[in-house]
């Protein structure tokens, strides 16, 4: 199939009598919130150099910025990008500033020059920023070993769970070392990517969960004796809690219930027969 930019191309040679030149599409990443500068490659713009800046919105090219003659039009643009674009008025070079995820596509370029024109095409992928994954432990394979068989007071593996919120566009990996154990990969946003991973409680192994997208990662590294007990400690730790909170209970209604008698008695009971708050204790 033979592109449009080719019948173009002839037409400009045709109506102007110049050389038409055409590039393939540029790819460039950045995170949500940085700026993106999209080069033109030009020097210095000449008096009657034309350059035009077009951002594809729903297949359809919308003009955003211009160089004719030496004069910038901005065009509509702020209605798409507010006041994040910036043209160089030396090269005609196109910076986005505080680029929001919104602003991912295509991006042409025009460059009209005595000497030809020149077409160039950028597509831009805005990610947004990763947030750093948390490694935590699935209590309840305590729960369902200890009930499974009572000779086994305590398991050897441990099960953990390596969770990251509001992604999208990325991966979440397990390492062992540098070797790869296991991964998963989610397009659209998601609330939450989860990925699981079961080791043993005694290793020394050194574990790292890794999320990433084409631009950046964030790693968490796994802390086994922190994480990782036997269920014996985790029930013996669990029961202590429990009995601590009981214990602290049972004071706090003894206590109130002494303080309301001391009240009602100061009040109600005969002379003779008061006790003090004291002497009930």
């Amino acid at each position: 199939m033979i592109p449009k930019t080719f019948f173009l191309c002839l037409w400009v040679w045709f109506s102007h009598g110049v050389i038409c030149d055409t590039d393939e599409v540029k790819s460039v990443s950045v995170t949500e919130g940085d700026s993106v500068s999209l080069n033109t490659d030009v020097t210095e713009i000449q008096r009657n150099d034309q350059i035009l800046w077009m951002f594809n919105i729903n297949n359809s090219d919308t003009r955003i910025a211009e160089i004719h003659k030496q004069v910038i039009d901005m065009y509509d643009s702020t209605l798409i990008f507010g006041d994040r674009l910036q043209m160089d008025s030396q090269t005609g070079s196109l910076t986005v500033r505080n680029i929001r995820s919104k602003h991912s596509g295509l991006y042409k370029l025009q460059i009209i020059k005595a000497s030809g024109v020149t077409y160039k095409s950028f597509s831009v992928a805005v990610y947004a920023p990763l947030s750093i994954p948390v490694i935590n432990r699935d209590s309840s394979d305590c729960s369902s070993s200890s009930s499974s068989s009572s000779k086994r007071s305590s398991v050897s593996n441990c099960s953990l769970l390596c969770s990251a919120v509001n992604v999208r566009d990325v991966t979440l990996s397990w390492y062992k070392g540098n070797s790869l154990l296991s991964s998963i990969s989610v397009s659209d946003l998601s609330i939450s990517l989860s990925l699981p991973l079961e080791v043993e409680y005694q290793e020394n192994n050194i574990y790292s969960c890794v999320i990433n997208n084409p631009i950046t990662n964030q790693t968490t590294h796994l802390d086994i004796s922190k994480l990782c007990h036997t269920c014996a400690e985790l029930i013996q730790q669990s029961q202590t809690v429990v009995i601590s909170v009981i214990v602290i209970a049972l004071i706090v209604v003894v206590v109130g219930g002494v303080i309301l008698y001391h009240k009602k008695c100061k009040q109600a009971c005969p002379e003779g027969k008061y006790y003090s708050f004291h002497q009930i204790l």
